[in-house]
């Protein structure tokens, strides 16, 4: 199996760059309950690079997330009434990605059956290259087929659990063969596939990246969330999917192994890896 080449680095920056250009994120996360995955999905974003990050979220939690974010742009979508995606959320999601370079969809979205419909049709309606994490994959464990359709760039983050939802294959079978199952879902999937875990497996079913960062300590809520910010990020600066996601799960570990460093793996928090995204980047960069 071919593997992937030297990691990229992202494109430097003029004195002249108007920040809000470079990379428009929209992050379609938070359901009632779950509001910190879209925090903390839309914070990592920001500390990877975006220039402009949108948070849309069902409508009551608006104030919730108003408060809590001090430079997304936070967007109401329609609430069930109880904090969850309902209709017409698809219109106003790809209404809202028509300004933005990448859409990352799922932290904390839940699993109520409107809010799987809605997300079910986001992926046939937006044409920007998308990110799909959590609930955004499980929204299509019953149906898995669906999620190749549509014409857009897709990235999926699924730990061997998600993925074992989407294929049927036991999770003990996935770990056996964590390369040959991310690659068969690539396939099937037409996406680029990061299944996570020890060594995280990055594939677009014909290049593999197996990565070498990170620690025990990042099996821990919220952890995915900032995967997900990251490699929404990157995308959103111009690199490819497959590159995206392969310097995504290695800064997301490094930022992991310096914040371990700090605070122990026992310890270890997804705001410590969101903390440490800043050196993990200057490393990368060699500054």
């Amino acid at each position: 199996m071919p593997r992937a080449s030297a990691l990229p680095k992202l494109p430097k920056r003029r004195a002249d760059t108007n920040k809000g250009d470079f990379g428009k994120v929209l992050i379609v996360a938070g359901s009632a309950g779950m509001t910190g995955a879209a925090v903390l999905a839309s914070e990592a974003a920001y500390r990877s690079g975006a220039g402009l990050v949108t948070l849309a979220c069902p409508s009551s939690l608006v104030p919730v997330l108003s408060a809590r974010q001090t430079c997304a742009v936070v967007r109401p979508l329609a609430d069930s009434g109880a904090g969850h995606l309902a209709p017409p959320a698809r219109e106003q999601v790809a209404e809202l990605s028509d300004a933005c370079s990448v859409v990352a969809m799922g932290p904390g979205l839940g699993g109520e059956p409107p809010t799987v419909q809605e997300v079910r049709e986001v992926v046939t309606m937006v044409g920007k290259p998308l990110v799909l994490d959590a609930d955004a994959l499980n929204a299509f464990a019953e149906h898995p087929d669906l999620l190749a359709r549509g014409a857009a760039p897709r990235v999926l983050t699924p730990h061997p659990g998600e993925l074992s939802r989407l294929t049927g294959a036991p999770i003990a079978d996935i770990q056996k063969r964590r390369e040959a199952a991310a690659k068969e879902a690539a396939s099937r999937f037409l996406g680029v596939v990061v299944l996570k875990g020890h060594k995280t497996v990055v594939t677009d079913g014909g290049r593999t990246y197996v990565n070498t960062t990170g620690n025990p300590g990042m099996a821990t809520g919220g952890s995915g969330d900032v995967l997900t910010g990251v490699i929404a990020a990157l995308i959103g600066q111009g690199l490819s999917p497959f590159d995206a996601a392969r310097l995504g799960v290695y800064l997301h570990g490094m930022a992991g192994d310096i914040a371990a460093k700090s605070v122990g793996e026992t310890s270890l928090m997804a705001t410590d890896i969101l903390d440490a995204l800043p050196a993990a980047f200057r490393k990368h960069h060699g500054r």
